[in-house]
């Protein structure tokens, strides 16, 4: 990922057991700096586009296809509000099959739960949205007495019918299988930073990676840890 690149060095104290001298260092990168969007870019709609990730694609090659150079994925990630591509970045189809069984095993293809399915009337006026979680046998408005336990219906007055109408099998089971893939599938919907202002957060970046004037600064570029073993070598 081209962002390490970005981070700038820290002498840290050397934890190796080979160190010669308790007042060695070893130079890493800076992992707790952080860069974001400018609230002000953040904020603005203008700056985004809205973009869908296909089936097996990185982050890596979302950033050649956008900003021409596979080193931005971190561009990408930070406009999309990702902190950690492991859980926030969708599994390929193959992937989330495979995560699925292993997470289910035998038990993959079990109800996970039951979603509404999509209900309206006559003149195209909602009476029931889709993919609200209930039981399997959902019934509006609740009978006092449940007569038919294995079914699901809604009944309504339907406005262009001027009648009572009652329509069954309103529910749909999701497996546990589809329940991983439908998480998955909602991951692909990112938002990432529209080219016109790409240089201008690559600027701001590399500014607020810079070091300030402080006892531990060396350069811009590089400051060095306290030395906690001058009492205690």
């Amino acid at each position: 990922m081209g962002y390490f690149r970005e981070l700038p060095d820290l002498e840290y104290l050397s934890p190796l057991s080979d160190r010669t001298s308790s007042s060695d260092y070893i130079t890493v990168k800076n992992i707790f700096k952080r860069v974001k969007i400018r609230d002000d870019l953040q904020n603005s709609f203008t700056a985004f586009n809205k973009y869908q990730i296909g089936d097996g694609v990185r982050p890596e090659q979302v950033a050649e296809e956008l900003y021409g150079s596979q080193n931005l994925d971190w561009v990408v990630l930070i406009s999309a509000g990702i902190t950690n591509v492991r859980d926030q970045w969708p599994l390929s189809s193959k992937n989330i099959y495979e995560y699925a069984e292993r997470i289910y095993g035998f038990s993959m293809n079990d109800v996970h739960h039951f979603e509404t399915k999509e209900v309206k009337d006559s003149t195209d006026r909602l009476i029931l949205p889709a993919g609200k979680i209930v039981d399997g046998n959902f019934k509006l408005p609740s009978p006092t007495t449940d007569t038919e336990p294995t079914k699901s219906y809604v009944q309504y007055y339907d406005t262009g019918l001027k009648k009572m109408v009652q329509k069954y099998n309103v529910v749909s089971s999701i497996t546990n299988y589809q329940y991983e893939d439908i998480k998955n599938e909602a991951k692909r919907g990112i938002f990432v930073l529209k080219v016109g202002y790409l240089q201008q957060f690559l600027n701001d970046s590399r500014r607020l990676m810079l070091y300030s004037q402080s006892g531990q600064y060396l350069n811009d570029r590089l400051k060095r840890g306290d030395n906690i073993r001058v009492k205690s070598p």
